[in-house]
Formats: C-alpha cells, structure tokens, sequence
C-alpha cells in the first residue's frame, strides 16, 4: 500500500488568507482541491510538499452563475461532476460539456475540480510511475533527475499537457481569474499555459485559479474529441477542441485547439484559416484536417506510437468537426 508522506494541512476559509499562506509557505506548499491528481503524485514520492492549502472551506470559489446570455462564471472548485450536470453546460457549450464527461470516472468526478483539471500536472511515461521504478532509471529531470529520457539532449521538460478541460475553454475564448497576495487579475485561458513539462503554468505560485468566465454562447457552436485507450479513465493521449461561429451556411470564426501533442495546448491556426469564410463542407473540414496534422507534433512518452497518434489528428479533427455541420442550419 502506498502512503502519504508526512506533512501538514491548512484549510482557510478565505481567498485572501489562503494567498497569504501559499506566500509564506513558499514552495514547499501545495494547492489542495479535489486531490485526485495531487494526493496520487504524493503517494508515487513525484511531489513532496510540506504543506497542503485546502480550499474546500473558501468561500465564493464554488458553483455556476450567469446564463448562456451573459456568459457563465464558474467557480474554480465547482466538482466536474456539477459542471457536466449543469443546464446551461449541457445545452449551450457542449464542447465543454463533451470535454467534462470524458474526465476520469463518475466517482473521481465527484470529487475533481474545473480548476483542477485546469492546473492538472503534465505526465510522461518516464515520470508516471512509481519511486522504485523512477530510481532505477536515476529519475528524470521533473522529478529528481536531470535528464529528460525522451530527449537526452533537451534542455525542456517533454511532459505533456493531458487537461481535458484547456483545450475547450481555450477554444472558447474563456477567461481565468487568478487571486494572489495583491488582489485579482484576469487573463485568457490560453496565457495561463507554457511549452515547459515542468514549470507549465504562467502563473506565481501563491495564485489561485479563483474562477472560469466562459463567453457568452450567442452563435457558438462546440465539440470535443479524444482519443485514449480505454473508454473511461483514461487520460487524452490527443484531444481536439473545436469551437466555430456561423453567418448563416458560412464560418465567421473557428478555433482550434489540441491537446496531450505537447507541453501545452496547441492552437492549429492554419486550420481555423482553412475554414473562416467558407461553408462547413468535407472539403473544408478535410483540408482544417491536414493543417492540424502538420501542427501535431507529439512525441514518445504517452500511450501509442508516436506516428500513429499523430495520425489520428486528422480523424479526431474530422469528428469534431463533423459534428458541428449539422449546427449550421440553426446558426
């Protein structure tokens, strides 16, 4: 049986003093939401904090409001399993919505955070396992070492992204707010990402991912696909977020994004280009396709060949897309 190691847990009822005590603490503290990700890593001896900031006391940093209308705000410690139950989700993003209910299991929803799976850690093959196996390799430079194994000569870690959540509220448009020890600050979900496996969110690490502004649904019309092995559980070895607006048969806008190619969502510009100003046919949606594949570029530390996975670019970006042509006769 694989234990916690020691250390010590904080719950504060306040954004304010919980900023305070990630500040103080430095480091050697951890941010505690749901803990399905986190709790997991301690136990494997991946990370070692000191201290865990729980946030299921804080007020304000839970539940959904607004409407499709005004757009929703969601509070970072809404459980995924609320989320996908939520209305206004089910109805007006399905992107996300789709996105949600791929996450892990039903109970591990219950218990996982939107602003967990935001900040989710990045994962290899090399760094997902367990300390003895780690040790015997003389570990890795996320954890412990100082190489990275997929890329002996890279100076960057290779973890890949694995949010299923991202990519959709980067395809959105979404906003995040950020809380820390000098107030609040807003930014676009796609800012809080860096192509790093190691230090992989934008953000100082006494900021707490406070909530998500989703945009107004309006015209909008969303998608997910994912590919992983198993049909539940896993996480995405490629995921692809589709987000289009319509001006009656014609795309306006279209955003692309992919996910688990890279250090950090992937957004496939030559493909939103391939399909602005032109019907949503198999003709557009297979040139988007062919951009996106070029765009992919994932390498060997997850699940699969590497060839093959890039290969699958093309037929998940077609079944995202696919699914919004039947959209457009309501745009």
């Amino acid at each position: 049986m694989m234990r916690l190691p020691p250390c010590g847990y904080i719950a504060p009822a306040t954004l304010a003093e919980a900023t305070a005590i990630l500040r103080d603490e430095g480091p050697e503290a951890a941010i505690l939401a749901g803990g399905t990700d986190l709790l997991a890593k301690m136990k494997r001896r991946q990370q070692r904090p000191s201290t865990l900031v729980g946030l299921r006391r804080v007020v304000g940093l839970r539940g959904v409001r607004g409407g499709p209308r005004s757009g929703l705000r969601i509070g970072a410690m809404t459980t995924l399993a609320e989320l996908e139950r939520h209305e206004a989700v089910r109805a007006h993003y399905p992107g996300l919505h789709q996105a949600l209910r791929s996450i892990a299991t039903p109970l591990l929803r219950n218990a996982g955070t939107i602003g967990g799976n935001l900040c989710l850690d990045t994962r290899c093959n090399y760094y997902d396992q367990s300390f003895e196996w780690r040790r015997a390799i003389n570990f890795c430079m996320k954890c412990d070492g100082d190489v990275c194994w997929v890329a002996p000569g890279s100076d960057v870690c290779l973890a890949v992204a694995s949010s299923d959540a991202a990519p959709v509220l980067c395809a959105f448009g979404a906003r995040l707010v950020l809380a820390g020890p000098r107030g609040e600050r807003t930014i676009e979900a796609k800012d809080l990402y860096r192509r790093d496996g190691i230090r992989f969110l934008a953000k100082d690490p006494a900021e707490i991912l406070a909530a998500v502004l989703l945009p107004p649904a309006g015209r909008l019309r969303s998608s997910y696909s994912k590919l992983r092995r198993r049909g539940s559980f896993d996480f995405p070895v490629l995921g692809v977020a589709a987000c289009l607006r319509f001006d009656r048969d014609v795309v306006a806008d279209a955003r692309l994004w992919l996910t688990a190619v890279s250090m950090a969502p992937v957004q496939a510009e030559e493909a939103e280009r391939a399909l602005v100003g032109r019907p949503l046919t198999g003709a557009s949606i297979d040139e988007a396709a062919e951009c996106a594949w070029a765009r992919a570029k994932p390498v060997d530390n997850t699940d699969f060949t590497v060839r093959w996975r890039k290969e699958m670019t093309r037929h998940h970006v077609r079944q995202a897309l696919g699914a919004l042509t039947s959209s457009v006769r309501f745009a």
